[in-house]
């Protein structure tokens, strides 16, 4: 005799936001921003030197644009999309100690980039709407908190193994990885179904309907491409800056931990604040924070500056992420993820633009502002972001005054 199915309506917002939340740390916490704390551990260990490195670097970030491209276009339910996509990241993380040469590495944190970004739209798509059905948006800071813990365990890892070589981290993060995805394989069955109290209606066939595009989702998409540009050159380069500063690897290998700690942290108050702001608001001031932390580098290279523009960047940058999001499903309630797809290619664009930009500068120096490539390029970056920010919040005020609130 077959045991039925748990119906919908007893499936807790809890059990969606833990599922959601732990495959978010795996395809974005360890497919995407392990490298960044290992970084530095290869190079000391002369695996990679600093050109190879940002040709790693920059493969995940093409990766990551092609699976934003792509990700509508997968086929079958979300959960299998899903499972296969964790599984892979686990799959291409091991290979780092499998391929030893820098065109494999290219090739696996290319693979990897891809099936994050399948991940992250998949499952934000998923879980956003979970949750509205649900009027528990504010519940998405749990979902995204998995991001910076993802971040803080796979940095925590790396600073707790310190003596470890580098190529044996990867794979222990790789089973780490697969642990994780153990668990979300047995949680999700049941949060697949998730839908409306009292309605058996399937997450999955409330986003597949057509969606008229909102007069806002342009600005939306230009709005994301810029957090991309402007998180990522602190986000890749901060621990390096820390590594000048401090030889010793058990002091400097705290930041990227510090940095996911931030993250997670920032979600779930920026949950809390979604019950009393409006998401366009709250994305408006992290953009704003994440443009001081931006800037901080650019007057100072002291160990309080670095520490401190890592906070605010960690501190941030997933709240917009998040929120963004959130303001793509509001805009597009009946199928969110081909402006999720569209938002987070230009978010994937801004990140490849960010290094590409910061090398340009280093080629046309302009001597009057005294600055390298990567200050100018930082300089830009905390530019745009103070654009889009005043931007976000200005056009809140505008749906406000028009009526046209969420």
């Amino acid at each position: 005799m077959n045991t039925p199915r748990t119906p919908p309506t007893s499936i807790p917002i809890w059990f969606i936001c833990i599922t959601a939340s732990l495959g978010l740390a795996v395809a974005m916490g360890v497919g995407r921003f392990a490298f960044t704390p290992l970084l530095p551990l290869m190079q000391r260990e002369g695996l990679i030197d600093g050109t190879a490195g940002a040709w790693l670097a920059s493969a995940n970030y093409v990766g990551y644009f092609l699976g934003a491209l792509t990700a509508a276009y997968l086929p079958g339910k979300t959960r299998i999309q899903v499972m296969l996509s964790l599984l892979a990241t686990v799959v291409f993380t091991m290979g780092m100690t499998a391929l030893t040469h820098l065109a494999g590495w290219i090739m696996l944190r290319l693979l990897a980039g891809i099936v994050s970004a399948w991940a992250l739209i998949l499952i934000s798509g998923w879980s956003m709407t979970a949750l509205a059905l649900r009027k528990r948006s504010d519940a998405g800071g749990w979902v995204f908190a998995g991001v910076g813990i993802g971040i803080a365990l796979a940095g925590g890892w790396v600073w707790w193994q310190n003596d470890v070589d580098a190529l044996s981290l990867w794979t222990q993060l790789g089973w780490l990885s697969l642990g994780l995805t153990i668990i979300i394989v047995v949680l999700w069955p049941d949060a697949s179904t998730a839908a409306l109290p009292n309605r058996h209606v399937p997450v999955d066939a409330l986003i597949h309907y057509p969606a008229p595009v909102h007069r806002h989702s342009k600005a939306l998409v230009l709005c994301y491409g810029a957090l991309g540009f402007g998180y990522i050159l602190p986000a890749t380069y901060l621990p390096t800056l820390a590594q000048g500063l401090i030889d010793d690897p058990r002091q400097f290998g705290l930041l990227w931990p510090i940095f996911g700690l931030a993250a997670a942290v920032s979600t779930l108050l920026a949950g809390r604040a979604l019950r009393h702001w409006k998401g366009r608001n709250i994305w408006a001031a992290s953009h704003l924070t994440l443009a001081t932390g931006c800037a901080l580098p650019l007057f100072s290279h002291s160990g309080w500056a670095i520490m401190l523009a890592a906070i605010f960047v960690g501190g941030t940058f997933l709240v917009a992420t998040m929120t963004g999001l959130q303001e793509a499903r509001h805009m597009m309630p009946t199928n969110p993820k081909p402006l999720l797809a569209r938002m987070t290619a230009a978010f994937a664009l801004g990140q490849i633009a960010g290094p590409l930009v910061a090398l340009m500068f280093n080629h046309v120096p302009v001597p009057a502002l005294h600055l390298s490539g990567l200050e100018l390029a930082q300089a830009l970056a905390a530019l745009l972001l103070l654009i889009s920010a005043r931007w976000l919040y200005h056009s809140q005020q505008k749906s406000e005054q028009a009526g046209d609130c969420h």
